[in-house]
């Protein structure tokens, strides 16, 4: 007898998020996602009693946090913290693309909280203003998430005539944001 891990609250989200990267977010179903973890699918609403609905608010909020490394800066520019962040930012959108349309269009508040906390304390850390922290973390995080739906719609049409750079279109539009982002300092 092959002993089953337990069913968890994290263990659906990440079979989920495998349905979604592997077949699209349109193929996942409660029954498939059942299928997925080897139980019937009304055990997933003991781990989650709002059923698809606090699935789809899970996978948004899974894929969306990635917290910026809030230690102190040293000699390190603020710039090269969040370029390093955004880099890998990017990389889980485009990983986890099939939830994007997810991330755009549900309205769930909490799902950015601990990332744009997280960019708020590198912003203060680096000497901006309290009142500019908000407005800059919410540019860069506006600006992440539409390019990398921009990037994963391109790369999914699979077009051979598109030859856009994305590493650099999207590293040339984070530096004109960082570099506006300066004025917040003075």
């Amino acid at each position: 007898m092959t002993l089953r891990e337990p069913l968890t609250r994290e263990r659906i989200i990440e079979a989920a998020l495998h349905i979604i990267d592997g077949q699209g977010l349109g193929r996942l179903t409660m029954r498939r996602l059942g299928d997925a973890l080897e139980v019937e699918a009304m055990a997933i609403y003991h781990h989650l009693p709002r059923g698809k609905e606090e699935l789809l608010d899970g996978l948004v909020a899974h894929v969306a946090a990635l917290t910026a490394d809030t230690r102190p800066l040293g000699g390190e520019d603020w710039r090269t913290r969040i370029r390093d962040w955004a880099d890998q930012y990017r990389a889980r959108l485009i990983e986890h693309s099939g939830v994007l349309p997810l991330l755009l269009t549900r309205r769930n508040p909490v799902a950015l909280t601990t990332t744009d906390r997280s960019l708020r304390e590198v912003l203060r850390l680096a000497g901006f203003l309290e009142a500019a922290t908000a407005p800059a973390a919410h540019t860069l995080l506006s600006y992440l998430i539409g390019h990398a739906a921009l990037e994963a719609r391109a790369r999914s049409r699979n077009d051979p005539d598109t030859t856009v750079d994305w590493d650099r279109q999207f590293h040339a539009g984070l530096d004109v944001i960082l570099a506006g982002m300066l004025t917040a300092l003075l």
